[in-house]
């Protein structure tokens, strides 16, 4: 038994120290730490000059979540004892309306091909048709650093009007989306997007939680707003 130079024995590890060794991070929620955080780290590098105490929180957060992810210890869990992450987390459900000044069946199949996505959005890297039915997408991760694929379904589709797709089971995360399109008035068209994502229950539980978070929301909001811009001007705006 070691003993320290006043006599005194050191005191046994607790759950203090235990916390800095354990892997309690599923691989998958490690990749999508440090996507998040070379994501945040490259924010608050372009932003330092403008907002220098927003950057600062970003640096901290970005710190965290490189540690979380390359050693697979999230810190939180540790110290309350927990070894494996939890396994479900609650949906995020995005909902956007627009005005598009284009003809219905125009903007109508323009969408309805699919592989056209990622040309507004751009958290997506590429979306293949496989079929009539059936596409693979691929996601980028924060930073452009890393993937995330998945393969889906149309489920539902009246042409011209509105289209429905969700994600295949045992796809790595759960999604589902609905678009309609109605004319308006003037000629040009009302467009309804609806999309939830969230991790599988019991697959990757909270590791997809640090992606499915309020900035996902505004990143994917923001990316089906430019569908209006594009459509009405032929430009991508930032």
């Amino acid at each position: 038994m070691t003993k320290l130079s006043n006599g005194h024995v050191p005191p046994k590890a607790g759950p203090l120290y235990e916390s800095s060794n354990i892997i309690n991070v599923t691989p998958e929620g490690r990749i999508v730490s440090i996507f998040t955080g070379a994501w945040l780290l490259g924010s608050a590098i372009s932003k330092v000059d403008k907002k220098p105490g927003g950057s600062l929180l970003k640096l901290l957060a970005a710190g965290y979540l490189l540690y979380r992810g390359i050693s697979g210890n999230d810190l939180v869990n540790g110290l309350l004892g927990r070894r494996k992450p939890d396994k479900h987390t609650a949906s995020i459900n995005i909902r956007t309306s627009m005005k598009i000044d284009n003809p219905k069946e125009e903007v109508y199949y323009f969408w309805r091909q699919l592989s056209n996505l990622p040309v507004f959005m751009k958290h997506l890297k590429s979306v293949e048709e496989i079929d009539p039915l059936h596409s693979r997408w691929v996601a980028k991760g924060p930073g452009g650093i890393g993937t995330l694929e998945w393969d889906a379904e149309i489920v539902k589709e009246i042409p011209g009007e509105m289209l429905g797709w969700r994600s295949l089971p045992g796809s790595s995360i759960a999604t589902a989306g609905r678009v309609t399109f109605q004319e308006t008035l003037g000629g040009g068209t009302e467009v309804d997007v609806m999309i939830s994502y969230r991790p599988p229950a019991g697959y990757m539980g909270s590791g997809l939680a640090w992606l499915l978070n309020p900035a996902f929301e505004n990143m994917i909001d923001k990316d089906i707003k430019r569908f209006k811009n594009y459509m009405e001007t032929g430009e991508i705006i930032s």
